[in-house]
């Protein structure tokens, strides 16, 4: 049982190796955190918050951890981080001030 709907095959292309490309460029358009925080939204959007605080971990773990190189991007990534588990903790308690 093989669906796969247009977007989902598109960005499946676009994170794919380039295999012809020169070994100058980038073998992925995203990075492994980015990929992260996506799944973790994607999780939020369908309502499996286990799954979700899982990936919150594993990206804070990431982000948290001495940077490989420093590119100057770990205070947008820690903003991120936090609207990450703000989203998180208010998808979790929408559901007690509707009781």
């Amino acid at each position: 049982m093989d669906i796969t709907t247009e977007p989902t095959a598109k960005r499946q292309e676009a994170d794919a190796p380039n295999e012809g490309a020169a070994p100058t460029t980038p073998r992925y358009s995203r990075r492994l955190s980015d990929k992260i925080l996506i799944a973790f939204h994607h999780a939020c959007d369908q309502g499996d918050f286990e799954v979700a605080e899982q990936l919150l971990h594993v990206l804070e773990m990431m982000l948290t951890r001495r940077p490989l190189t420093p590119d100057g991007t770990r205070r947008r990534n820690m903003e991120s981080l936090v609207a990450a588990h703000e989203r998180l903790w208010h998808l979790r308690h929408a559901e007690t001030k509707d009781l």
